[in-house]
This record gives structure tokens, sequence and C-alpha cells, in this order.
């Protein structure tokens, strides 16, 4: 349920207790025979609170050393870069992973000035430092560099997070992540016995500088027409949301030369200059009105505004028109520009990649563009071997993630890069002279306006393990709101792995149930075409289709 303070700014009863927290992270010891307080990966690493004891250096110290010892059982030998956001808990468990690469000589890569790092820089630097090298097998010797990043993502300030990109550049697989947590674990279990570590006072002095930044920064031309926007004179504000991009912004401006504004500078760990989230929490997450209501409120300011989320892998993009845009609206108005004739250097087969729960607005533009399109379970993960080999021009997902091929049609990132989709909304204005919400309501005017949301239900755990393991024989059902069903999916069709869930499509409607990772309910996503009275049918029906079949 909807809170009524969402969209206002915190109070101070609404702010973590930074010193609380930091002391849990040191003081408490995780039970692990609890699932709960277990190292567990979802699609973007292993999150949780130390209050909670999901989150503390007994998790941190095992995690560390079960990379190492993966890394070592791949054979990847090279650097190992390391970032981290501002969240209260990212420094304690930087420096955690700091004391335990060193001990396993590792050679660790931190930022030249000991500032944060968003994903797509250390995905940046990865590739970087892989290029040329063969990046299916590690064998000793050949130098693959592979990285972590601290970070819960959007996550509320409470939270700590910590993710492993393997020399690929992008998230790890669940057979990485799996082996990776199960050693974790083990090592949680016999007390941290097997885990190498030294003080940080002594592994400070042997890890090695670099420039996450600068690398970072310099390289955008060769993915962005950053001189368009130059010379368009476009004034924008940019919004890091107190995030690791906070740095990052304003070197772009100066370094590019562009009129561009850091709206809100500030870094603190209790983010109290934050609105509040739809449900009342403090939560960094730039594709939500309420959490972006202070950027919205600025939108006539700038003749385009954009936000990241905590690592700066996720985009919000504020017109002065249109506010802010939903995610599935603008990715397919980045599809349409780039694939369109903005990127005539990318390779004709280029393909488009999405998720499952991404806008069929996605589908058509694609269609009317000649496009393949491949379509693909929940997880940015997904798209990493196409945008490694250029197969894929373009991923994303309906959570405000995406990336897409340089220039040349050469890989830039793997991982989700916030920073460069928010500015390649300005280099749409900038080559078109049009808004990407005034670009959305022309493909709404060719291809129809879809209503989409997205709803929980409550299901319990073992409904929830029924729900992933779901075949589409296990649905009864021939309609949906009124129009027979096309298809029912627990595979994705562009390659044919398990959504975990189940999607159930029509000609012009679809919906698709997915359970919670961390809570005791499923996710309901739904789009019609024919409006939102439509939408709520099927957001009915797809409750009733769901529920029998978890009671068959």
């Amino acid at each position: 349920m909807s809170s009524d303070r969402a969209g206002t700014l915190a109070r101070p009863e609404d702010l973590v207790d930074v010193a609380a927290l930091v002391t849990a992270y040191y003081t408490e010891q995780p039970d692990p025979e609890d699932p709960d307080q277990q190292v567990v990966f979802g699609t973007s690493g292993h999150r949780g609170s130390s209050l909670r004891k999901a989150f503390n250096d007994a998790h941190i110290a095992a995690t560390t050393q079960a990379i190492c010892d993966y890394r070592r059982e791949q054979g990847y030998d090279g650097p190992l870069f390391l970032g981290a956001d501002t969240h209260a808990l990212s420094t304690p468990a930087w420096t955690t992973a700091v004391e335990v690469l060193v001990a396993n000589d590792v050679t660790v890569m931190v930022d030249d000035r000991d500032g944060y790092t968003p994903t797509p820089a250390v995905s940046h630097a990865i590739l970087r430092a892989n290029r040329g090298k063969d990046l299916t097998g590690g064998r000793p010797g050949s130098g693959l560099a592979d990285g972590i990043v601290v970070t819960p993502s959007h996550n509320p300030p409470g939270d700590g997070g910590f993710k492993y990109n393997p020399p690929h550049g992008g998230p790890a697989d669940s057979d990485a992540t799996k082996v990776i947590a199960a050693r974790a674990n083990a090592l949680v279990r016999a007390g941290l016995a097997g885990v190498r570590r030294v003080p940080i006072s002594r592994a400070r002095g042997q890890v090695h500088r670099y420039d996450f930044l600068g690398t970072y920064v310099d390289d955008l031309p060769s993915v962005l027409d950053l001189d368009a926007v130059r010379e368009a004179g476009l004034h924008v504000g940019a919004d890091p949301l107190g995030g690791a991009a906070v740095h990052y912004w304003g070197e772009i401006a100066e370094r590019h030369r562009l009129d561009l504004t850091v709206v809100n500078p500030l870094v603190d760990p209790t983010w109290r200059f934050m609105t509040l989230d739809w449900d009342g929490k403090i939560r960094m997450d730039c594709s939500s009105p309420s959490a972006m209501a202070s950027l919205i409120g600025r939108k006539d300011e700038y003749d385009l505004a954009t936000g990241n989320d905590a690592d700066a892998d996720r985009h919000g993009i504020v017109t002065p028109d249109g506010g802010l845009m939903n995610p599935n609206h603008f990715l397919a108005v980045a599809i349409g520009h780039l694939f369109g004739g903005a990127r005539p250097d990318w390779p004709t087969t280029a393909r488009i990649g999405k998720t499952l729960v991404s806008s069929s607005m996605i589908d058509r533009v694609a269609e009317d563009l000649g496009r393949p399109l491949v379509e693909v379970p929940v997880g940015f993960k997904w798209f990493v071997p196409g945008l490694v080999d250029g197969s894929f021009g373009f991923g994303g997902e309906e959570s405000a993630g995406a990336s897409f091929l340089r220039r040349d049609g050469s890989t830039w990132t793997t991982d989700k890069d916030g920073i460069l989709l928010a500015l390649l909304a300005s280099e749409i204005l900038a080559t078109t002279g049009k808004t990407p919400s005034q670009h959305y309501t022309e493909l709404t005017a060719r291809h129809g306006e879809p209503a989409y949301a997205r709803v929980d239900a409550a299901a319990d755990r073992d409904q929830k393990a029924k729900l992933a393991a779901l075949s589409p024989d296990d649905v009864s059902a021939t309609e949906l709101a009124g129009e027979p069903i096309t298809a029912k999916l627990t595979e994705a069709p562009g390659n044919g792995a398990a959504i975990g869930g189940l999607k159930v499509t029509t000609d012009s409607a679809w919906f698709a149930a997915r359970p919670s990772g961390t809570e005791d309910v499923y996710k309901i996503y739904a789009e019609s075409f024919r409006g939102p009275e439509h939408l709520a049918e099927v957001q009915a029906a797809a409750r009733e289709v769901v529920s029998a079949a978890l009671e068959a």
C-alpha cells in the first residue's frame, strides 16, 4: 500500500542510524543455519542489512574468499577491479574485501582518488583490461581481469550489497554465483576457518591505483555524440541522488564542455535530502516518481534532467513536457533512435535485447525497424554474451537498466550503465530537436498506447516455489480478459532459459508472474494496448490464472 508521505522530504525519524549500522556490521555474528542470515546471490549480488545479520563482516570476508577460490579455479589471474558506492555499509565491506583480496595475493585495483565508483565504470575497466583476450576460458597466465562492486544499488540506506563481475565485465551468471555462495556459507559455518586476511593497515600499501573516472569519462565520445550535445547548447541537470556518480557528472561537464549542472552534489549515507518512495521508505530509485519528486519539481529549469541510483547502473529521464518518463517508454525511444539511423556503423544484424517483462511497445518498434528482437528472462546477465560479441546492439530491462555498443559496433559495457542512458537522452534531444517524451508520443500514435503496471500478490514460500516450477501444461485457461491466449511461457522465447515463473500473452495484452526473492509475494507484470480498464481486467484474470495453477 502506498504511503501518504510518498514524494515528501525525509524527516529525522526516517533516517538510518549510521553508527549503529556500522557497529552491527562488525559486532553481529550471523547464524549460518538461518536462511535469512546466509549469503544469497540474487540477480545483482548478495544484499542485506547488518542490523538483521544479513550483511556483516563474516559474510563479506567469506564471500571475498569464495571469489578468490573461484577465480583461482577458473584461472583468472589478472587484476581485480574493486568499486564501491555511497551506502554506509559499502566502505566497511570494501575494507573487508581489500583485507581478504590482498591476503590471497590478488592484484587489487582501487580508485586513484579514494572516491566512489559506479558499476559501469568497473565493467568498463574490466573490459578494457581484457581487450583482445579470450573471455571464454581462464588459463593460468592469461591475465584475465575481473571485478567486485560493493553496492546494493537503489536499496534503502540500511542495506549493503556485494556483487561479482567475471572477465566478461557483466553480472556473474548463476553457475558462478551458486558456487561462490555455497563456498561462502561453508566458510561462515566453519567460523571463517580457511579465510585468508591481513589488517587493512598493511593491505592498503599493497593495492594498486586506477583512474576509473578519467578512463570512463574520456572514453564517452566513442559511444555517444557529445559534440552534438555541446553544439546544441542544451542546459542539462544531472542528479546523482547522492550516489557514486556524484563526481563523474561534474567531470563529464568539464571535460566535454557541456552546459551541465550537478543538481545535488551532496553525499550523505542517511540520504536526508531524498523524498520518500511510494511505500514511505528512502530508496534511490531513479525510475520512481516519488523518489525523484525533487528533480521533477525542477524540470522547467532544464532542457532535460536525469537521475541515477546509488551505483549509477539505472537511469531516470525527466523532460519539461512530460516529467519523469516510464523506463519502458524511454527504452522504446532509445531503441528507435539507435537503430533508426543514429548508429550507421553498427552491424546490420545487431539484435535488440529485452526482458520478458518489458513493454511490448519494444516489440512493435523492433518490427517496424526490421530488427530481430530477443526476449530473455529477468536479469541483465542474459544480455552479456551478445554485448560481448556485438550480436546485441542494445540490451535493456524494464527496471531502467540498459547498455549498448560503441559507435563503431564494439563493446562498451556489459553491465547496466545509467550514465550512458542519461547522456543518450541528451543526444536524442540535441540531434532531433525533440525530447524523448515527444518521441514516445509519436511512437504511440504509430503503434498504439499501452497501459502497463506491476502489482504484488501474497504467496508463501511453497507457493513461490511452485510458481517458479510451473509448466505451460499447468495453465488450463484458454482466455485472458476476453481474448484467446496465444502463448503460455515458462521459458524465454529468446534463449529457452527458464523464466522462474509464467508469462501469458494475447494479441493485445500479456501478463507475467514471478515470485519475489525477498518477500512473501509474487509480482504480476501486465500490459494492455486496449487501455487502463482492460489492463485492470488482465491483472484480475492473471491472479485467477495463477491461483488456479498453484491450486492444481
